[in-house]
């Protein structure tokens, strides 16, 4: 995903999902990915919580005022081919993301608040033995705060938050997909 102004790689994972059979998509990590957020371990789930309350209380989670620090969605940027070819509609919720496109092997997902404009990146590429997915964060600032904000919650989403969600995608897809 091209990124325009000051967006930012904050966060590269991947996991290799074996097995599968052939003809996975994004779709499929997507789903196991949205089911297996029920089975984060009990302070990966109390971090969100916590981080949920702090938005509430500060105003975090509240679109910017000034619009003009603020990018519009980038699904207002697509073509009408990438429109047509999208497997899902631009701007369906995903819990806390909009949707800016879904194709069948990548997945591009949005939020803008008081705090980040983010873009969650997915790409799911099969090989020898199964698939590996493919996770990135892009963040562009939409506040003096914002690099203060993602320094502070760095090590809660490196070494807690994604690898748990990782970990259980990983355990869904093995579990929904054994290898004959």
């Amino acid at each position: 995903m091209r990124c325009f102004g000051t967006c930012r790689l904050q966060d590269v994972s991947v996991v290799d999902l074996p097995g599968g059979g052939s003809g996975r998509t994004i779709a499929d990590a997507r789903r196991l990915l949205h089911d297996a957020r029920q089975r984060h371990p009990l302070h990966v789930r109390a971090l969100v919580g916590v981080r949920r309350v702090l938005g509430q209380l500060f105003g975090w989670d509240a679109r910017p005022s000034n619009t003009a620090r603020s990018e519009p969605s980038y699904a207002s940027r697509l073509t009408d081919d990438q429109r047509a070819r999208s497997l899902s509609p631009s701007g369906s919720p995903e819990g806390p993301l909009r949707l800016v496109y879904e194709f069948p092997y990548e997945a591009v997902g949005e939020v803008t608040n008081a705090t980040v404009h983010a873009f969650v990146c997915m790409a799911l590429q099969p090989r020898a033995g199964g698939y590996r997915f493919y996770f990135a964060v892009y963040v562009a600032n939409v506040s003096p705060l914002t690099p203060l904000y993602m320094a502070v919650i760095e090590p809660f989403r490196r070494f807690l938050v994604y690898p748990a969600m990782l970990g259980n995608l990983r355990a869904a897809w093995i579990a929904a997909y054994p290898e004959r």
